[in-house]
């Protein structure tokens, strides 16, 4: 009787599923890509989410202003401070779906190739696949 191949418990204890990095980008944006060692799509969510948290307070701090001294121009800051609040729970959505794609695609093979075919029009695709 032969015996699978022993997987060391390193590595499976290291695999973050899917829903987990999903949950942890959406609450907090490139937790789960870093999680992953995605570090620089991760610190892009980071950076927008810092750009439109920014923005939200800033926005919010103009319109309380304008309210204050009865500007006509309240409304369309109000407008403004909505869109980069959708902006920011979008950064939320996207990062923990982004997370949740790369979590699955986490043990695919790194070593595909592409190369131009010869003739000038077309790309070939090279995957290589193990058989047990």
């Amino acid at each position: 009787m032969t015996r699978p191949p022993a997987t060391s418990a390193d590595t499976l204890a290291r695999r973050t599923s899917p829903m987990n990095a999903f949950f942890r980008s959406f609450l907090i944006p490139g937790w789960g890509q870093a999680k992953l060692n995605r570090k620089l799509t991760g610190g892009i969510f980071v950076a927008w989410e810092g750009v439109t948290l920014g923005m939200s307070l800033k926005t919010r701090h103009e319109l309380a202003y304008l309210r204050r001294t009865g500007s006509g121009r309240a409304e369309d800051k109000r407008r403004e401070h909505e869109d980069w609040i959708v902006l920011l729970v979008f950064n939320h959505v996207f990062a923990g779906l982004e997370a949740f794609v790369s979590a699955h695609l986490a043990d695919f093979p790194s070593d595909l190739k592409f190369q131009a075919v010869p003739g000038g029009f077309g790309a070939s695709l090279s995957l290589p696949v193990r058989l047990r």
